[in-house]
């Protein structure tokens, strides 16, 4: 199995994990804990994993030997989505994003055989910041879903209401309060240079590719004047290859 099908069953888990947490019928609490039950099984028992998609990474945790818990957190950073909808401090939203994000980050680590605790801290700031940074671009969709990631304590200290992460246009309190989280989100991208620099083959064309995509989605936060609200601020493609030709022959 090339690394490339390794992957696809690895998104296509966490695309599973999400759409429960998301999008579920029913009681997803009650859901997500069928979806740990099974994947501990597949250390534990498994011929009795039932799920298509757990099942399938089965030959990905045999081949490159990942351990369960970036699986485990997958489902728990869902779990947390169906009791918490506001974060107060920066600090408490990154704990969320090592739920969310850094378990993709710390798979391909293991799937690219370079899951060292150098590596693993490096991509963890990359994936927090990939991850604030889609927050930063879904700040309207998010509150209308009624879930506000933007740190409660930025959006006080820049006179935020929540009436103004609904508005049609954004507020230039708003906007104050999207330039510090990308200001933090560049300081975390930082760390992927480094990261690059340690791999190579496919894991550091393919980091280089994350790592552009953060780069060039920051550069469009800014050009857009941090105006969020609006539209979707989207990164230039062109900018975005750009980058990542950069970074992966010469980070």
């Amino acid at each position: 199995m090339v690394p490339r099908d390794r992957l696809t069953r690895v998104y296509a888990y966490a695309r599973f994990v999400d759409d429960i947490g998301d999008t579920a019928a029913g009681d997803r609490g009650v859901l997500l804990d069928r979806v740990e039950a099974d994947v501990r099984a597949l250390w534990e028992a498994p011929e009795m994993v039932r799920m298509a998609p757990v099942a399938g990474l089965r030959p990905v945790i045999e081949a490159c030997a990942v351990p369960a818990d970036p699986f485990l957190e997958l489902i728990e950073a869902n779990r947390v989505d169906q009791r918490t909808s506001h974060y107060e401090s920066f600090d408490d939203l990154l704990d969320y994003c090592r739920l969310s994000a850094a378990p993709v980050g710390r798979i391909v680590l293991y799937i690219a055989g370079a899951a060292t605790p150098a590596n693993i801290a490096d991509s963890d700031a990359v994936c927090a910041a990939l991850q604030v940074l889609e927050h930063c671009q879904d700040v309207g969709e998010d509150a209308a879903a009624g879930r506000v990631y933007l740190p409660a304590a930025d959006l006080r200290a820049a006179g935020v209401a929540d009436a103004d992460l609904l508005a049609p246009t954004t507020a230039p309190g708003l906007r104050r309060a999207v330039a510090v989280q990308v200001g933090r989100c560049d300081e975390m991208l930082g760390a992927g240079r480094d990261l690059i620099r340690r791999l190579s083959g496919w894991p550091r064309i393919a980091v280089s590719g994350y790592l552009a995509g953060g780069l060039a989605t920051a550069d469009a936060l800014r050009a857009a004047r941090f105006r969020v609200l609006e539209r979707t601020v989207r990164p230039n493609r062109l900018r975005t290859a750009a980058y990542a030709a950069r970074l992966s022959v010469r980070p």
